[in-house]
Order: structure tokens, then sequence, then C-alpha cells
């Protein structure tokens, strides 16, 4: 053994292992060093597409107004996978088209995109390139509103009057050439079933060209309250109870009447005005004594509604023999006439000619009431523009008569800001009286909103 050890080639194996041991401890330190100072070998490169990153635009926002840059780009970006993927998970960069050069002029124009906030060891490639914006004057006018809505959404029979805006007027910002195209600001009131009573609602404010096409503008406000006051012409007519059948054996009827005496038609003007009664079918076939009956009353088909369905009726009787009800009349035979009988009955025609003829009631609903002497910078708004009147005459007279021969009238003409009770003027035909429920009517004056 101890020849071995210090044989030549001992001492050789082991210097050459300890030399290996030396090599590997100083190259695994040399690995660790250029790992530790950045030096290691090159790290893996990939690329990643961010998509719909936001564009900023940087402009002087209180005087220009730019348009044609896209709200949202395509980012792809190249470099070490892990700064890749801090980078899609961060979004810490920002990408932005720069126009707050002051002396930046008027027009279209091409502009590039720029990326800031990125790491500098990525690469950024930007989707598309450019734009081609445009730059504008800002400027902002005041215009009316114009409400709108679908007429034939009217149920039958239903009238509506013209809709009111408030606020009447809107603020609209935008580059100059879009303000100059405004031909149209419209509120349309959405509306999904059929109208048959007053709306009130919020409706958006659009700016539309000659075209109808919708502008790129700001509005203020962007809704405003819109009201559509939804009406139904009526009338009130008499309840006429008809019979039908025939009564029994020894019951005569002495009467009909029924309660309510009126009923409340609702429909279109047209139609109404061909209806003067609502006939009740009274069978009186089962008759045999008084009785009370509620009976539903006959719709006239052209008539939308009425403002009841039934009514009472209360027949009254009386018992009768039946050789008294069947007994042909008794025709007394003519005596002749004397002179005296003769001269009695000139005195009593005579009498008959110099008595008033009987005077007669008829009754018109829903005459307009018309304000007059508006003063040029004054609204006048009447706390109701229709009312009914009834008129007193001979019959004959009254049948002549329609609506159009009665003017209601109030005179605003000398009247100041405020709410006043002014008299009715009347106005009607010649030989017949009139009665009002009430000969005044409320008006409101207001100052008109001065133009700007």
């Amino acid at each position: 053994m101890d020849k071995f050890t210090n044989s030549a080639w001992f001492m050789r194996i082991v210097a050459f292992a300890l030399a290996a041991l030396l090599f590997i401890s100083i190259n695994f330190e040399m690995e660790s060093d250029k790992k530790s100072l950045g030096l290691s070998t090159a790290p893996e490169i990939s690329t990643e597409t961010i998509e719909n990153v936001p564009v900023e635009v940087y402009y002087d926002r209180e005087n220009l107004v730019v348009s044609g840059v896209p709200e949202t780009v395509d980012v792809t970006l190249k470099g070490a996978k892990s700064l890749l993927i801090n980078a899609k998970n961060q979004r810490d960069f920002k990408v932005y088209v720069d126009l707050s050069d002051p002396a930046i002029s008027m027009g279209d124009r091409t502009v590039t995109f720029k990326i800031s906030d990125l790491n500098e060891k990525l690469v950024a490639t930007i989707d598309p390139e450019y734009a081609e914006v445009n730059v504008q004057e800002r400027v902002t006018k005041e215009f009316p509103v114009e409400a709108e809505y679908n007429s034939s959404l009217l149920e039958e029979g239903y009238t509506a009057g013209q809709p009111t805006v408030s606020p009447k007027t809107v603020k609209i910002t935008g580059a100059k050439d879009a303000i100059e195209q405004i031909s149209y600001v419209k509120a349309n009131l959405e509306i999904s079933k059929g109208l048959n009573e007053t709306v009130n609602s919020k409706a958006t404010v659009k700016a539309l060209d000659r075209d109808l096409n919708k502008l790129d503008v700001t509005i203020e406000p962007s809704t405003v309250s819109v009201s559509l006051e939804v009406s139904i012409p009526s009338k009130t007519v008499s309840i006429a109870p008809k019979q039908t059948g025939k009564t029994k054996d020894g019951i005569r009827i002495t009467s009909i009447s029924v309660d309510p005496k009126e009923v409340t038609l609702f429909g279109s003007e047209t139609s109404l005005e061909k209806i003067d009664e609502v006939n009740l079918p009274v069978n009186i076939s089962d008759i045999d004594g008084d009785t009370e009956l509620e009976l539903d009353l006959d719709k006239p088909e052209s008539v939308q509604k009425m403002s009841l369905g039934k009514a009472k009726v209360k027949i009254r009787t009386e018992k009768v023999d039946v050789d008294e009800e069947n007994a042909e009349p008794v025709v007394e035979e003519e005596e002749p006439e004397t002179e005296q009988k003769q001269e009695e009955q000139v005195v009593e025609e005579e009498e008959k000619e110099d008595e008033p003829a009987a005077i007669e009631s008829k009754i018109f609903n829903n005459i307009q009431i018309v304000p007059v002497g508006i003063q040029d910078d004054q609204n006048a708004e009447l706390e109701s523009d229709v009312t009914s009147i009834t008129l007193l005459g001979e019959a004959d007279d009254l049948k002549k008569i329609t609506k159009d021969d009665i003017n209601l009238t109030v005179d605003v003409s000398n009247l100041d800001e405020g709410t006043h009770d002014v008299d009715l003027a009347v106005a009607v035909p010649e030989g017949v009286e009139w009665e009002l429920d009430s000969k005044t009517v409320s008006v409101t004056i207001t100052q008109k909103d001065e133009e700007t």
C-alpha cells in the first residue's frame, strides 16, 4: 500500500481529480454571478396581442372638437415572455394621439398613434398605425325642442292635443360644421300600446340633419319631460225606455220611468252628432204588477264607451177588466152644430192662438271657449277650454240650432300676469235664451319665453 501511494501515478491521479473539482467549482460560481448580474443565457422571446386598448386624445377640449379617432386599438408586444405577461396583466401602458399643439390647424389630418409607460425592453406595434381625424372649432348653440309621437297609436274615437315639452330649449355643443347641419331637434315619446289616456313621460333628445340622420353632438339636457293630453269627445243624451212584448190580460201599463234619465257617451264627434238618445228595451210580457228592474243599456255601435251600462226602470200598472180592456171604443154621433156652439169654437181657437208656445230646453256639450285679445308677449291658459250650455226656446227653433251657431269667448286683452276669473261672452241665435253652470272661467296669464 505504501508503495502504491508513493508511486508517481497515484500522485498524478490525485492531482487530476483536484484540478477537475476546482474547475467545476469555479464554473458554478461564475454562472451564479452571471445570473445575479443579469448575464444569464438569452431569455425566450415571444409576442402577445392585446386587443381593445383605449385611445386617449390630447387636445384643447374647451375650444376644439376632434372626430375620427377610434375608441380602441390592438397592440402587439414583442419581448421576453415574463415581461409580456406582466404588461398584459397590468395594462399600465397608454396609447394616445397628441393634438395639443396650440398652433394646430383646423380640418382633416392624419395622425399616428403613440404609446407611453411601456417597458423599454418590449417592442410595440399598433393596429391601426394611424387615424384620419377632423379638427373643428367647438360651438355651443341653443335650439327649441319639438316633441313627436306615433299618432296612429291613438285608439278609435280618442283625440290628442299638441304635446308640450319642458324645458322647451336645449344647448347643443359640437363641431361647427355639425352644428350648422342641425335641421331638427326632436324628443320622441316612446309609446308601446294604444293611446287612451294622457301621457307624461321622459324622452331622449336627438339632433338630426335635413335627411333625418343623427348628428354626433352633445345635448344638454339629454332628456326632457313630454306631456301629451289624450281625451275623447263626449255627449250627454237621454235614456228612452222602449216597450217590447204584450202585457198580460187584465194588466195595463200606466207609466214607465228610468233612473238615471241621462247617460254620457264617448266617441268621435261625427258619431256623437247623430245620436240624441239611447234606447232601453223594456219587455212588459211578464209584468203582472208594479215592478222595478235593472236593465242593460244598448250601446250604439259607433260609440266607444258609455258612462254607465245599466239603468233602473220603474213600471207602474193598474188592473182592468178583460171585457173593458177589449171593448170597442164608443163613438158618439156628432150633433149638428148650433150657431152658439160655432161661436164658442171660434173663441176657443182664438184663445189657443194667444197662448204662448211651450218652452223647451236643449243641452249642448263640449262647446269650445276661445280666448280673444291675447297680447304678443303673453300666453293664456284656460283652466277648462270647453263647457256645456243649455238653450231655452221653442222646439222648432231649437231643432235648427247646431254647435256651430254657439260662440263662447273670453276677453284676456287687459289681463296682467297671474290667474283671473273672467266672464264668458255668449253669442247664440235670436229667439233663444241660455244658461251656463258657470258664467266665468279661470284664466292664467304667463309671459312668453324670450327667444335667444
